[in-house]
């Protein structure tokens, strides 16, 4: 009713600040409500991201009431409108005293965790930059204005300075413009003092893992691995429950021999110091060693029109060779140890691909030939000494630098 009576847009900005104190009151009842209540099969983890929910809807609202604020002081820019100042100034000094009460007087615990754990402001970063100079001068003052102030103090006595300046300059000069330049600068406060906590509460209600308890998840992980008996860690999973509270799962891999409650509970020990929340799955290794037994082989797995079966020569043929070694071989017995061309009698025969044969149909011998049945193939030359027992079927193989015409080596 005082906003609209003196038509100023500044103090319905401020006012909007006094509608998010509400919000935060009601918080707190539900914070009071979440401690009483106990976890049921329905809600298993508690209730605690009721209150999550609740920061998270009253930062939103307090945004996009800013944002309306934005919307109605570009519109006043066209056609600015007259100010009455008869109660500008105490409608601005009962809302800070509100405020302030409000804020102070009790203690919302999720507000307060949310207004350390999310980063700072743009305001508070520009409030600490002259905190600095002014302890600087004032050493005293350090308690009070350092680390960084209550972002909802901050912005309570940013918006009443804002408040103040407007009345006294449209009291003095008449300067109602000055009014719509107030009601962006609360809006562009409240945006930015409510916009790191709607970030904050809104990765814990996505069940993000918290970057500052990163490091100390890994090192108790990396402990929980090196434990007498466990293999391995995996599928782990954390993420923020509620306001200060953490929650995670995961899966330990240990040996058949080890002892399952003793695993448990060094591991639960070892990850209850920053979990509170933590639901263990141990399992035993359980590999087997393949067996050539549990692998079915189909009768019909050859063909003949996809294979070709080389037959490996017969032990008859074998005793008929003459071997290159000189350890004597009997025909009852098994051929020598390092005879050539004498195979074993339980070869079986050798099952080759068509598309791993090799072009052997060329009507050459592989193997160890003697060498007059190397001649014989035509590598030799007749009349160049392919009966003069030669080491090389290769007899009329040019020398370095080549024959001519008549046989003879060049100079």
């Amino acid at each position: 009713m005082w906003c609209s009576s003196t038509n100023s847009i500044a103090l319905t900005a401020y006012t909007y600040l006094t509608i998010f104190d509400l919000f935060s009151l009601v918080t707190c009842l539900i914070s009071y409500w979440v401690m009483m209540k106990k976890p049921s099969p329905v809600y298993s983890f508690g209730f605690e991201r009721f209150e999550v929910l609740a920061v998270f809807a009253s930062t939103v609202l307090a945004q996009l009431g800013a944002l309306f604020i934005l919307k109605e002081s570009a519109e006043r820019f066209l056609e600015q409108p007259e100010i009455h100042t008869g109660r500008l100034l105490v409608g601005t000094f009962v809302a800070l005293f509100f405020n302030l009460f409000t804020m102070l007087s009790i203690r919302n615990r999720p507000f307060a965790y949310v207004s350390e754990a999310a980063s700072t402001s743009w305001l508070q970063e520009h409030v600490a930059d002259l905190s600095r100079s002014i302890c600087g001068i004032i050493p005293g003052l350090s308690s009070i204005f350092l680390p960084r102030m209550n972002p909802f103090v901050l912005i309570d006595i940013a918006g009443a300075l804002a408040l103040c300046i407007t009345y006294m300059l449209i009291e003095i000069n008449n300067y109602f413009a000055v009014d719509t330049a107030s009601a962006i600068a609360i809006a562009l406060m409240t945006f930015g003092t409510m916009y790191p906590m709607s970030v904050y509460s809104g990765k814990v209600l996505l069940q993000t893992t918290p970057p500052h308890v990163i490091g100390q998840l890994d090192k108790l992980l990396r402990e929980v691995s090196t434990l007498d008996g466990v293999l391995e860690v995996r599928n782990e999973h954390f993420w923020t429950l509620g306001f200060g509270t953490l929650a995670g799962s995961v899966h330990v891999r240990i040996r058949r021999d080890a002892n399952e409650q003793m695993v448990l509970a060094h591991v639960t020990n070892r990850l209850y110091t920053l979990v509170s929340t933590l639901t263990v799955q141990i399992f035993k290794d359980d590999w087997i060693r393949p067996t050539l037994s549990s692998v079915p082989i189909a009768n019909n797995i050859l063909t003949l029109s996809d294979h070709h079966v080389i037959p490996m020569p017969s032990l008859k043929a074998a005793d008929n060779l003459n071997p290159v070694t000189s350890t004597p071989a009997k025909p009852s017995s098994p051929p020598p140890e390092f005879s050539f061309n004498t195979p074993g009698k339980n070869v079986s025969p050798v099952i080759l691909l068509n598309t791993q044969t090799r072009p052997y149909g060329l009507g050459f011998n592989h193997g160890s030939a003697p060498y007059s049945s190397v001649l014989n193939q035509g590598f030799g030359i007749p009349g160049m000494g392919a009966t003069q027992g030669f080491r090389t079927g290769f007899t009329n193989v040019p020398s370095r630098y080549g024959t001519n015409a008549r046989g003879q080596p060049r100079p």
